[in-house]
């Protein structure tokens, strides 16, 4: 069991009363007053000073940490003096197997986070010392969903070191703090004038990524590493293998995002010009490592490439290829509304329109979860109120006299 030691006087015993009397030390009135010494979990003694007029305040830490012993709490002193820098890297580690994935948060890390936290030891952030990171991060204009992704990061990296026992509580979820929450992002449909004109004026040889997009609803890098070999003629369908994606700067295919392969039925208009295309531009034999900069290499002939085969990552595909398809069109370029994943937004909601369901529509984007899909595109989903009426009416009827159509989809009953 701990105590505390009051430095500034020692207790003496009287050789006439008996009794015992403080009598001043040597160093009264000197530096800290009172020492809290107690027995770590390991047997270790460790001790704790506070200054005069504070041993409530010590005598409470002695219970905190007595009561901390036996509750498997305790945290050590020292331990959170290591750097916020030193344990992120240990948390890096175990985060993903995927390198894209380590590549990116390391990336979010040395541009946003170690430059406010990097050498502060993890038991001095507090609270405040958050709220000015993240007023820092307003100040210089980053977004919601951005400045929502940095906090995620740093939260994690605090909630580790809580795990395991460097610090008490994770600063980031004090009452104080207003976690970021990221914006919904309205999706905006392009009208069909809209589709047509980027597909007639982006380049010949990429003119297919258009029609895969907005056709079959693929992802950018899924279009990039569709093969020959991924179209099913005969049953009018296209098997979604592989995508290529930046590794370390470097182009590999890889699974499609999920981890997941799938497959979408081809339209005979789709399918149609697919045989266009590949009449005109032979597929290219095109040889990548799997996964990983040096993982084993794979072979595909890729349908769309540029002159001599020239692979494109999606960065240089949106600046040269895509974007220059805006400016020979003559059209202003948006930036959240107008990429790639236009395409797959025009996909959804032709498939909609047409009554698929949103299972079906969740199984052709490659989303594990139809509630995402439902979520994302609930907006699109075509009113259920006249199919409502009908079933009704299939068992009552129809009135003599019909009651008018309400002004309003949304209106509970007739006027």
């Amino acid at each position: 069991m701990g105590h505390v030691q009051d430095r500034w006087y020692r207790p003496e015993v009287d050789p006439t009363t008996k009794k015992v009397r403080k009598v001043k030390t040597s160093i009264h009135g000197k530096g800290q007053r009172y020492k809290v010494r107690y027995i770590d979990p390991d047997g270790v003694e460790r001790s704790r000073t506070f200054p005069d007029r504070c041993k409530k305040e010590a005598g409470d830490f002695l219970v905190e940490v007595e009561s901390a012993k036996r509750e498997g709490k305790y945290v050590s002193v020292n331990a959170g003096k290591i750097s916020f820098r030193a344990h992120a890297e240990n948390w890096l580690k175990g985060q993903s197997t995927d390198r894209a994935t380590r590549g990116a948060l390391r990336s979010r890390l040395d541009a946003r986070i170690y430059p406010f936290f990097e050498k502060r030891p993890l038991n001095s952030i507090t609270p405040a010392i958050v709220r000015n990171w993240l007023g820092e991060l307003d100040d210089r204009g980053y977004s919601a969903n951005y400045r929502t992704v940095l906090f995620t990061i740093v939260s994690s990296v605090l909630d580790s070191a809580v795990e395991e026992r460097l610090i008490t509580h994770n600063p980031c979820k004090a009452q104080t703090i207003k976690r970021p929450t990221s914006s919904a992002s309205n999706i905006v449909i392009w009208p069909r004038t809209r589709l047509d004109a980027i597909e007639q004026n982006i380049s010949d040889r990429f003119r297919l990524a258009v029609t895969i997009g907005a056709g079959c609803g693929l992802r950018q890098g899924e279009i990039l590493g569709l093969a020959a070999d991924d179209i099913e003629h005969n049953g009018m369908v296209v098997h979604v293998r592989r995508q290529i994606r930046t590794v370390e700067r470097r182009l590999v295919f890889a699974l499609p995002k999920g981890g997941k392969t799938r497959v979408v039925p081809l339209s005979p208009g789709v399918l149609g010009r697919i045989s266009d295309h590949t009449r005109d531009h032979q597929p290219t034999d095109t040889a990548l490592p799997w996964e990983n900069p040096d993982g084993q290499p794979v072979t595909a002939p890729l349908l769309i490439t540029g002159d001599g085969g020239r692979l494109y990552s999606g960065d240089l595909f949106n600046k040269v290829i895509w974007q220059g398809a805006f400016r020979s069109a003559g059209i202003t370029y948006r930036k959240r509304a107008d990429g790639m994943h236009a395409l797959r937004h025009f996909f959804a909601s032709t498939l909609l329109s047409q009554g698929v369901s949103i299972k079906e529509l969740a199984a052709y984007l490659g989303h594990s979860d139809p509630g995402f899909t439902l979520r994302t595109y609930t907006h699109l989903v075509p009113s259920s109120y006249e199919r409502a009426r009908a079933a009704i009416d299939g068992v009552f009827g129809r009135p003599r006299a019909a009651y008018p159509r309400p002004d309003h989809e949304d209106a509970r009953r007739p006027t």
